[in-house]
């Protein structure tokens, strides 16, 4: 069984974040980055699967060439090999341009299943999974706090995490693209064998060409969301409580908003 694990990395949740000179993000610059916390999750599940069924985990990774100590440690950890998307022109692109990248080089592998993390600590947008499902015409599932293969390997049992502590469980055809929330297991540490087993494994460097996409639909140029600018919250500042019925509320909430906070228009 092949299985597909999407990595990213972010910015380590301890550092102390600086705004860019021109307010669009963050001055990299001096800030540690490390695995995004889910996608540890969806590392070991896939490698947990791999591990029962003997099969092989391949990584996948689109980011910049910083981005490469992540995939390292994915092969550390037990990955057989890793495909990583760095050039400039798949940069800075949002959910839709990078899970359609993503997509393009997971159907290059032929792979059975796929898993994410839930979401990314620094964006948060929770999407890219769905995106690259919908790229590939395959089902998904978000929130999934348990996978069961089944004996014949053409389905999985998932289970779902849903509101009040309640749990959704259903039966997906594979092949199939799994957002994996934390929790879902235990994260095994690289021990010293598997870090120096990963210097010798394959990393395969895909470029935008060698996806059949079109160029403007990659990186910043196919992205319909455009980051204006990023802030730090600002404290001190008091609490307003609005009171009323449901509708009175709304009203009076969105009057401060397009009024007060300039943030409707």
């Amino acid at each position: 069984m092949k299985i597909a694990v999407c990595v990213k990395q972010v910015p380590d949740a301890e550092a102390r974040l600086r705004i860019r000179g021109d307010g669009a993000w963050i001055e990299e610059e001096g800030v540690t980055f490390v695995l995004n916390e889910t996608d540890t999750y969806a590392v070991e599940e896939a490698l947990q699967i791999a591990e029962r069924t003997g099969g092989e985990v391949i990584a996948f990774c689109l980011g910049p060439e910083r981005a490469r100590e992540a995939v390292r440690k994915v092969l550390a950890l037990g990955a057989a090999r890793a495909v990583f998307l760095s050039e400039p022109a798949l940069l800075g692109g949002d959910a839709l341009a990078t899970g359609r990248a993503l997509a393009a080089a997971i159907r290059a592998e032929g792979v059975d299943l796929v898993l994410t993390g839930s979401a990314s600590t620094d964006l948060g947008f929770a999407a890219t999974g769905s995106v690259i499902a919908g790229e590939l015409g395959w089902p998904h599932a978000w929130l999934v706090v348990g996978v069961e293969l089944a004996e014949d390997r053409k389905s999985v049992r998932v289970t779902r995490e849903m509101e009040s502590g309640m749990n959704e469980s259903s039966r997906i055809a594979l092949p199939a693209v799994l957002q994996v929330q934390g929790g879902i297991n235990q994260p095994r540490y690289a021990s010293l064998k598997g870090i120096m087993a990963a210097k010798r494994k394959e990393i395969r460097d895909v470029a935008a060409g060698d996806l059949g996409i079109d160029p403007s639909r990659l990186g910043r140029a196919g992205s319909r969301l455009e980051t204006v600018s990023v802030a730090l919250p600002v404290s001190g500042r008091e609490v307003e409580w609005i009171e009323g019925d449901a509708a009175a509320v709304a009203a009076a909430l969105v009057t401060k908003l397009e009024q007060e906070a300039k943030v409707l228009r």
